[in-house]
């Protein structure tokens, strides 16, 4: 059952998938087409999910599931993957992979390998003061606060020593 990510209660479960490049508005508006098919339909076991998402900075989309009425499921999961997956194949990018690191420099969105942005921290380039997307959040209320911080703040961290 799809369900509007704003009205998805706090605790609900998220994923979120980060692109290696923007989106065109075009791309997003095709991509919330293909979202909203798939959210509709997603279930498991048997039992509708109340699911929402959102497409953040025409970069990030992101996975809302209220785990009240029922949970996702090692199959649901691995549906969302293969969701997630033709995505990737459909607009040429990387949605999956989590040694990426995306972060503010300035006013714009940065996109870097793991490896750069530990080049960069050693070069001072980044700062423990440097806004990163931390895309390990769990919980809708973890994805609201704790997803966008300053990099001492998050994993990270350990790579600004």
């Amino acid at each position: 059952m799809l369900a509007d990510f704003s009205t998805l209660p706090n605790n609900s479960r998220v994923w979120v998938y980060q692109s290696n490049r923007k989106f065109s508005d075009e791309e997003v508006a095709v991509i919330s087409e293909k979202a909203i098919e798939f959210l509709t339909q997603w279930t498991a076991h048997g039992s509708t999910l109340e699911a929402g998402f959102e497409i953040k900075y025409n970069r990030f989309i992101v996975f809302g599931l209220n785990q009240e009425n029922a949970s996702a499921s090692g199959c649901s999961i691995d549906a969302s993957v293969h969701f997630i997956q033709q995505l990737q194949r459909e607009f040429d990018v990387d949605l999956l992979d989590k040694m990426n690191v995306t972060f503010y420099n300035g006013d714009f969105i940065a996109h870097k390998s793991l490896a750069d942005f530990k080049k960069m921290a050693k070069a001072k380039s980044v700062s423990p003061n440097t806004v990163v997307f931390n895309n390990l959040v769990n919980t809708k209320e973890e994805y609201l606060e704790n997803w966008e911080v300053p990099a001492k703040e998050s994993w990270h961290n350990r790579f600004l020593a």
